[in-house]
């Protein structure tokens, strides 16, 4: 977790002076908008497994919002006054967060997401899975190179993408398997999830 945000972090400051207003990708979000969606992702999961008691049908009662119509809803935006270098330490602190509950939580933790329960492990994955394909999609708006390490693309297709081709270039396996691009022999995804449960429980 901390390797993906680190590399994130620094492709983000190499491109400070970029136009962050325009659109990430395929998405319907500024890249402005995207980094912050992803700091929110990162610091969700972390809350996620803060409470004594995680909880196990519902995320933690915090507030989503959008700041305009069509915009990302979070809980955590950036100071736009702080610039791109204060964006990217948002979304460094975030996965920060996020590091720290999955190194302190107990193994045997479950909480809920949208895509079945899961634990330490399977969120610290969503949230390098979140890291990767969110800065491939802004790198798109800025025109920036983003090409993250194979092994790390091989280990959360291996714990959320059970259903992934195992013979083919990881980061382009990944970028297919989140409904970002083609695979040669395999059919574009139009529509995509993860399979976050714990190991021995459906998650391999």
């Amino acid at each position: 977790m901390r390797h993906a945000v680190r590399s994130a972090v620094a492709a983000l400051r190499g491109a400070e002076g970029a136009d962050w207003d325009a659109r990430a990708g395929s998405l319907e979000w500024s890249c402005w908008e995207t980094v912050e969606h992803l700091a929110d992702d990162l610091f969700a999961y972390a809350a996620q497994l803060g409470p004594e008691q995680p909880p196990s049908d519902t995320e933690v009662a915090f507030l989503w919002s959008p700041r305009r119509p069509g915009g990302p809803a979070n809980v955590v935006f950036a100071d736009r006054a702080a610039g791109a270098a204060g964006l990217a330490q948002v979304l460094e602190t975030c996965g920060a967060m996020l590091a720290a509950m999955v190194r302190t939580t107990p193994a045997t933790v479950r909480s809920h997401h949208v895509f079945g329960a899961s634990d330490p492990e399977g969120f610290a994955a969503m949230g390098v899975v979140e890291t990767l394909v969110h800065l491939h999609d802004v790198a798109q708006g800025l025109g920036a190179r983003w090409e993250p390490d194979t092994g790390l693309c091989d280990r959360v297709l291996a714990r959320l993408f059970p259903d992934a081709p195992a013979d083919t270039d990881r980061w382009p396996t990944l970028l297919w398997a989140t409904g970002r691009g083609d695979l040669p022999g395999h059919a574009r995804r139009t529509a995509w999830r993860w399979y976050g449960a714990p190991r021995g429980a459906g998650g391999e």
